[in-house]
């Protein structure tokens, strides 16, 4: 059973956090999950139950955010979202719900996926690990910037029909979210790309990705793996053979390797 908190007020909008944990007294290593939804849709309720409890039983406790969505808000938003909640957990966790503050894993999917690698670098203290689920570390890049040829097979879509659809079709999901053009600012979106942003004292990391992705681009973990790579940062990149967006078949192997590589960066009392 979930128990739900406010983590900050914004606009007379209430935004939440669900936490999950064994029911005992211990201090437990926290796990903030975020979810997927390319940032203009899902919810902190779209945590899987499989993965879930493997967090819980685990010894986790696992906090899954909810955040203001595109184009609502613009993607500055989203991340002073995404660093109100951290503030929230390391400042009230402790009382609220029994965890260390101190051991902090983050885990996210998809568009959360992303928003974990962000976490890399824009919230103080950073994270002890971090793990992404066929995320992705630069927006923009020609496969979010320039019309994607599987979206573009698809029925034309309006903006009004289908958000995403529409800004896949014609290459605008870093123009609408972002509120810049990657074309003529370039630079304006140095602070929310990842992959520019990977220094020594970014976390240790773990990529999971299916070399079939036709929403987000196996190469997207590809090349965030070889700038960790580059500059000396402990990671383990997972690939998939044969797997597509959401790793279905693959899910269970996934977060067994999560729970591994947490293993390794989480301490356990």
């Amino acid at each position: 059973m979930a128990r739900t908190y406010p983590y900050k007020t914004v606009g007379g909008c209430s935004i939440q956090a669900d936490v999950f944990r064994l029911a005992d007294e211990q201090i437990r290593p926290v796990m903030i999950w975020i979810h997927g939804g390319c940032l203009m849709r899902g919810s902190r309720k779209d945590i899987g139950s499989r993965g879930l409890l493997s967090y819980v039983n685990d010894g986790y406790a696992v906090v899954s955010i909810d955040y203001r969505l595109a184009p609502d808000v613009m993607l500055k938003d989203i991340i002073e979202d995404l660093q109100d909640a951290f503030r929230w957990v390391r400042e009230q966790g402790p009382g609220l719900f029994r965890i260390d503050p101190d051991r902090i894993a983050v885990v996210g999917s998809s568009a959360g996926g992303y928003l974990t690698l962000m976490a890399g670098f824009c919230v103080e203290p950073r994270p002890a690990a971090l793990v992404s689920f066929f995320g992705y570390g630069d927006i923009a890049g020609k496969w979010y910037a320039e019309p994607d040829d599987y979206y573009c097979r698809m029925p034309r879509a309006t903006r009004e029909e289908n958000l995403y659809l529409y800004c896949r079709q014609n290459g605008l999901w870093p123009n609408i979210v972002a509120g810049h053009d990657p074309k003529t600012e370039p630079r304006a979106f140095d602070p929310y790309c990842p992959i520019r942003n990977v220094t020594l004292d970014y976390p240790p990391t773990l990529l999971l990705h299916g070399d079939e992705d036709t929403d987000v681009p196996f190469e997207q973990s590809v090349i965030m793996a070889a700038e960790l790579a580059r500059v000396g940062v402990e990671h383990e990149f997972i690939p998939y053979s044969g797997a597509g967006h959401g790793l279905v078949e693959h899910y269970r192997d996934a977060v067994a390797k999560t729970l591994v590589f947490l293993r390794k960066h989480i301490r356990f009392h």
